[in-house]
């Protein structure tokens, strides 16, 4: 008999919402390929003990483009369902003529050059009629934008979500599915402790979300209810 369990590849899957992530797609009986930064033990390799198999864990430094190459090379002989880039930090909120160049540097490569590397490089792996997602945030938004605060943070985003819609449109004939997903404010190290959501309450609604959009084309920028997140 065939084998037709689906596969998703969560690039960030060592804590909180990747590790969220992983574990929800193995609750559905999907392959799951999760991506850790260096050699060190993280939850996924706890859960990964308890996958009967079924979750395989990879090392991935994303901002290192010959890595993401070398997974991709790596991954070859596999068909993605869903290809999901799961990363973001933050360096603390300051105004941004107070943010050292370096610092701006960082934040940006990792935020929104680095999950675009990964889309681009990993596409072919994903199926015609598979999606790719990015973890995106509300504070991308512009138009949500009245309060300020977090200037670079919202920045990062903010060009994570236009270059997305540039690949959407220089790939306009894709049948793929593409999702900027807002998990909403969650208690995470980069959400902090007095956010609204924990990750066993994101998670779900993100996946839902993920699903929910399979069969409608193109890029959407929702939140983890389903809701449309307006640019």
């Amino acid at each position: 008999m065939t084998d037709t369990r689906r596969t998703a590849l969560v690039i960030g899957a060592s804590r909180t919402l990747g590790l969220g992530l992983a574990a929800a797609y193995l609750r559905r009986d999907w392959d799951v390929i999760g991506t850790v930064r260096g050699s060190r033990r993280t939850g996924l390799h706890d859960l990964a003990e308890t996958s009967g198999g079924r979750l395989t864990i990879e090392s991935l430094e994303m901002t290192e483009p010959e890595q993401i190459s070398a997974l991709r090379d790596r991954l070859a002989r596999r068909t993605l369902d869903l290809l999901f880039v799961n990363a973001a930090i933050t360096r603390g909120d300051l105004p941004i003529g107070e943010v050292p160049t370096d610092m701006f540097t960082e934040v940006m490569v990792t935020n929104a050059l680095s999950p675009m590397r990964v889309v681009e490089a990993l596409r072919p792996l994903v199926a015609p009629t598979g999606t790719i997602g990015v973890m995106s945030s509300d504070q991308g938004s512009i138009a949500l934008n009245t309060e300020g605060g977090q200037d670079l943070y919202r920045a990062s985003k903010s060009a994570l979500n236009q270059l997305m819609r540039s690949y959407a449109a220089r790939h306009a004939e894709d049948t793929r599915k593409l999702l900027l997903v807002d998990p909403g404010w969650v208690r995470t190290e980069l959400g902090g402790p007095d956010a609204e959501l924990s990750v066993e309450e994101s998670i779900p609604g993100v996946v839902e979300t993920i699903e929910r959009h399979r069969a409608e084309p193109g890029l959407h920028f929702v939140d983890h209810q389903g809701q449309v997140v307006p640019w």
